[in-house]
């Protein structure tokens, strides 16, 4: 039955959630260190090991990486008009539509809805993703940073490096490769945890920015979606990953960006955070149709 497999796809993913949210609410911890082990060691480990596997054909997602790339310029471009009409500074609103959680969220609910083959099509939109967030979501918060801060970056070193080994046809020895891949999986269910913790830091006097943006992201990423994929050669499970791409909420990485660069933090805050729990509701409307086919 679709409704039963639905809930066992979603029901890991906000079940982690919501226990990172409890233990945030009963502990209060300073996950700093964490999560900047998971940015630095855990998530590149992951990227590196399903790069660098023999069964990644980096050509083979090259119509996936396009459609990607459109979604996110498209939401971006479907985003401004509303945030000048909202009279909301462009770059506290914008950037969070364009740049979703394909990580924290994106990842975990590839592998839960359609397997572990799921896994390299995923790590190819978290690549997109992440790439467009670290070069054009820089620039646009800032016009002279520098391209060297990107590529310093371990998350493009390990999309790099993994990439090399992919074309090259390297292989590592198995009991490395293994290693490496053991520290990668760690990183799903902590993208998860931590995402929870976050959310006992929503700041609800902003809930009315919240609420657009938890609306606006998934129906600009839909929409985009559904206008380019008649035009991108896919398979089955490309064709439902994009679109599962398409209503992701925005991405953690939103704020801590926002935050560097003083851009209205506290509002960027509350478009992520209350858009991340507005998928609860979204991400199991989107998947019966996400499903169809697989």
């Amino acid at each position: 039955m679709l409704l039963i497999r639905i809930l066992g796809i979603v029901f890991p993913v906000f079940a982690i959630v919501a226990a990172g949210y409890v233990y945030g609410r009963l502990k209060r911890p300073d996950l700093t260190t964490v999560n900047q082990l998971n940015m630095d060691v855990l998530l590149p480990a992951l990227l590196f090991s399903v790069l660098s596997s023999e069964s990644f054909d980096v050509a083979a997602y090259g119509g996936l990486a396009l459609g990607a790339t459109l979604v996110i310029l498209g939401s971006g471009l479907l985003a401004l008009p509303v945030a000048r009409l909202a009279g909301v500074q462009a770059k506290t609103l914008v950037p969070p539509m364009m740049f979703n959680n394909s990580g924290n969220m994106g990842l975990p609910l590839a592998v839960f809805a359609f397997g572990p083959q799921a896994l390299p099509a995923a790590v190819m939109l978290l690549i997109v993703e992440n790439g467009l967030h670290f070069t054009l979501g820089t620039w646009l918060m800032d016009h002279r940073a520098h391209w060297l801060d990107v590529l310093k970056q371990p998350i493009v070193v390990a999309t790099i490096a993994g990439l090399l080994f992919s074309i090259s046809g390297f292989a590592l020895p198995e009991p490395v490769e293994i290693t490496i891949d053991m520290i990668g999986q760690a990183s799903i269910p902590l993208l998860l945890f931590a995402l929870g913790t976050r959310m006992i830091d929503i700041d609800l006097r902003q809930w009315r920015l919240g609420l657009l943006g938890a609306v606006l992201c998934p129906v600009t990423g839909l929409l985009v979606v559904l206008a380019v994929r008649p035009f991108l050669d896919l398979t089955p499970l490309q064709d439902s990953l994009l679109l599962l791409f398409g209503a992701l909420p925005p991405a953690v990485l939103n704020y801590l960006v926002a935050e560097r660069y003083r851009q209205e933090p506290g509002k960027v805050a509350s478009i992520v955070l209350i858009g991340n729990l507005a998928a609860f509701v979204s991400i199991p409307l989107v998947l019966p149709f996400a499903l169809q086919g697989q």
